[in-house]
């Protein structure tokens, strides 16, 4: 039975609360150092701060104020500075940007205007308004670059400028370590999730052979085996491409990880401290991921197989939101919108596990799979192309899941994520798989 459409009250709170959300972390973010953190480039991988935080003023203004209300322009002079496909990340500290104060005036000027304009908000008679989603795709475009941002202070040197609290600590997980997810037919991407971009539609039915998944991610004390092993100087577990890159570039630990002694310790957001064993592993990227997995015996799991293993009810044959079911994340299901600033240890969160009992599928860290970013079948474009579609094809990987430093509105089952495989920067991690129910 289908629920019945919201009504535009309870749209409206909706968008308001999630836009508040978004707008209160970029505060935090922008406003935990000094202004010339603001206008450094910490890494030629990522802008400077200042830039995203126009950036997302100026993107707020273009699609809610511009395209949805009809209104001109604020500044259309600085269109171009903010054009993400412009100027690539390496050129924009060159660039005449907004300085920190008059960029956070903006934006606050642009956020004024969407809150009048949302008092009187029509979500009806366009794809764009529809269900508001104009309004639940800025929300979730702010709240991306929150955490791209959040891995800009991870990469800054200097002091601790960032505090949160450790995840609640969790026994020793001492389940299972693999799950079987049976084969047959399950129903991939969805056409109902109002909020759901372009690349994660439609809803489509895929053909799935049985398969083991790991009930966790793969630990920091799993990956140090590898790397004890000798698995950074092994060729035999890398791709051509991935032992290319590992001698290029001297790999031998994640990334931020260094050894002390008989010891590894990791940088984590200006703090030193040693290697948690228990927690899941973070910053390796996906060639590191595929090698860890030929080492074990095993192999990423196809994006296919994630996404049923994180969404399949096997008491229905449906496909659910989440992996817990369709109701929105919680503070126990998931480590989700920077409420911490590190993975749960393996095998926390039992509420927000699969029914099969898979865990932390959402939150934590991003999972590398072993698929290419592709178009479903009948993937259309939406609102533009620059979103998804021409970022498909062999050049990236597909991650799935979620980190800790996504908010809930950026985060589903459905939802899908993907970078080059020689990333480490971002909050990544991954579990492995094989195939067949022996």
């Amino acid at each position: 039975m289908t629920e019945p459409a919201p009504d535009a009250d309870t749209l409206r709170a909706r968008a308001l609360a999630t836009l508040t959300t978004a707008r209160e972390r970029t505060t935090l973010l922008t406003t935990c150092v000094e202004d010339p953190d603001l206008t450094a480039q910490h890494s030629p991988l990522m802008s400077p701060l200042v830039w995203d935080l126009a950036h997302i003023g100026n993107q707020e203004e273009l699609w809610l104020l511009r395209t949805v209300a009809g209104r001109e322009a604020m500044r259309p002079e600085i269109d171009g500075l903010y054009d993400a496909f412009e100027h690539p990340r390496s050129e924009r500290p060159s660039l005449p940007l907004l300085p920190p104060a008059e960029a956070r005036k903006y934006a606050a000027e642009v956020r004024g205007r969407v809150t009048d304009l949302l008092e009187s908000a029509d979500f009806h008679g366009t794809r764009l308004t529809e269900a508001g989603f104009a309004f639940g795709m800025i929300a979730q475009h702010e709240q991306q670059h929150d955490e791209t941002m959040l891995i800009t202070h991870q990469l800054r040197t200097g002091p601790q400028a960032l505090t949160a609290p450790d995840p609640d600590p969790a026994p020793l997980f001492t389940g299972p370590a693999e799950v079987l997810v049976p084969g047959g037919p399950f129903t991939m991407g969805t056409s109902g999730e109002p909020w759901a971009l372009d690349n994660e539609r439609p809803a489509h039915r895929r053909e799935v052979g049985p398969f083991h998944i790991d009930t966790t991610p793969v630990t920091n004390a799993a990956y140090q085996a590898f790397i004890d092993d000798g698995g950074y100087d092994d060729e035999r577990w890398w791709t051509k491409e991935g032992w290319a890159h590992v001698r290029r570039h001297g790999l031998h630990a994640p990334l931020f990880w260094h050894r002390d002694g008989a010891q590894w310790l990791r940088r984590r957001f200006g703090i030193t401290e040693v290697v948690p064993p228990d927690e899941p592993v973070l910053h390796v990227c996906w060639y590191e991921a595929d090698a860890y997995a030929r080492w074990a015996g095993r192999r990423l799991p196809t994006e296919t197989e994630w996404e049923k293993a994180a969404r399949f009810d096997p008491a229905t044959g449906g496909s659910m939101r989440y992996p817990w079911g369709d109701a929105d994340p919680t503070p126990e299901h998931a480590n989700l919108g920077q409420r911490h600033l590190r993975p749960a240890p393996a095998g926390s969160y039992p509420h927000g596990a699969s029914p099969l009992g898979v865990r932390q599928l959402i939150g934590d860290v991003w999972e590398w799979t072993a698929s290419d970013f592709l178009p479903y079948p009948g993937f259309r474009a939406f609102p533009y192309k620059e979103y998804s579609e021409v970022f498909f094809g062999p050049e990236h990987k597909v991650l799935r899941g979620g980190s800790f430093a996504v908010d809930p509105v950026a985060c589903r089952g459905t939802f899908r994520n993907w970078d080059y495989p020689v990333r480490r920067q971002i909050f990544s991690g991954f579990r492995t798989a094989r195939s067949g129910a022996v």
